[in-house]
């Protein structure tokens, strides 16, 4: 049986330091400092788990439709029908009003206020495992 997979994507530096928890886990992390590198590494991986950073698009940093830095992420997600990864966002309290907009149109499992507990993490990649 392989490990699961992991994405980190780290865009920013209060994205929770998580690799000895993986580790500790048995999971393979793969850590992007991009959304578009992660994206590049759908073409490879098929992650059991995305855990990124939510940023509200305030300005015209994201074309039109886009709410956040997620959205194109998720969307190349649904050309692989044949998996669904488990989708962890960590948000800061500040923009947790703005998360709603991205669950109207993606599947998000589960939203994690920033700074985030270690413990909550590993209790949803546990839950998620023995299911």
């Amino acid at each position: 049986m392989s490990k699961p997979i992991v994405f980190s994507v780290i865009e920013s530096p209060t994205h929770p330091k998580l690799s000895a928890l993986y580790e500790e886990l048995g999971f393979k992390e793969l850590q992007y400092k991009s959304i578009r590198k992660a994206i590049s590494a759908l073409k490879q991986y098929k992650p059991d788990f995305i855990v990124a950073e939510f940023f509200y698009a305030y300005g015209t940093n994201y074309s039109g439709i886009h709410v956040s830095n997620l959205d194109m992420l998720l969307i190349s997600l649904q050309k692989y029908a044949d998996y669904d990864p488990e989708i962890i966002l960590l948000v800061h309290k500040s923009e947790q009003q703005f998360v709603s907009k991205l669950e109207a149109h993606y599947k998000v499992d589960h939203i994690l206020t920033q700074p985030v507990d270690t413990g909550k993490i590993k209790i949803i990649l546990q839950n998620s495992l023995s299911h």
